[in-house]
C-alpha cells in the first residue's frame, strides 16, 4: 500500500458516494488507474464494504450504554456460544472480547430505558455463560465513527 492508496482510502472514509472520477480527481490520477487500485483495495480487503451512517436519533433509538459482561465459564463452548447468540441481538452494535476483567464489551441501542430494561433482563442476562452484566449510560458521543488515521 502506497500514499496513493492511503489518500484513497482517506478520501473513501470521509466521503463513500464518490463516483470513481470524482475520486480520482482528488487523489490525482486518472480514471482508469484509480479504479484499478479501488479495486484492488476492495478485493484485498483493505475496503471491506459500502454504508450509510444512520442517526440513531433519526430512528427513534435514543438510549444507549456500553454493557461490561463477566463470564462465568469461559470454556470453548460457552465462548462460541455467547459470541453466536450476541449476533444474534440487532441491539447490540459492537462486541468486543477483551483482555482481563470484565470479558466483553457491548455497545447497545435503545429506544428508551423502558426498552432497554426488557431487553436487559429478556435477552441480555440470559445469554449463555453470563456471570454479571454491568451498564454505563452514554450521555454523548464526543468522537464517533472517526476514520482511520492515513
Amino acid at each position: 500500500m502506497d500514499d496513493v492508496d492511503r489518500k484513497i482510502l482517506a478520501e473513501l472514509q470521509q466521503d463513500g458516494r464518490l463516483t470513481v472520477t470524482e475520486l480520482a480527481a482528488r487523489v490525482r490520477l486518472s480514471v482508469s488507474p484509480c479504479h484499478r487500485r479501488l479495486r484492488e483495495l476492495e478485493r484485498a480487503g483493505a475496503i471491506s464494504g459500502y454504508r450509510a451512517v444512520v442517526d440513531p436519533a433519526a430512528v427513534g433509538l435514543t438510549f444507549e450504554a456500553l454493557v461490561f459482561v463477566s463470564m462465568r465459564q469461559e470454556d470453548r463452548d460457552t465462548v462460541a456460544e455467547f459470541e453466536r447468540a450476541i449476533g444474534e441481538v440487532a441491539e447490540v452494535l459492537e462486541a468486543q472480547r477483551l483482555f482481563g476483567e470484565p470479558d466483553y464489551l457491548l455497545r447497545v441501542v435503545a429506544a428508551d430505558l423502558g426498552s432497554y430494561q426488557r431487553l436487559y433482563d429478556e435477552r441480555l442476562a440470559t445469554l449463555p455463560g453470563v456471570q454479571r452484566l454491568t451498564s454505563t449510560l452514554v450521555m454523548k458521543h464526543v468522537v464517533k465513527d472517526r476514520p482511520l488515521p492515513a
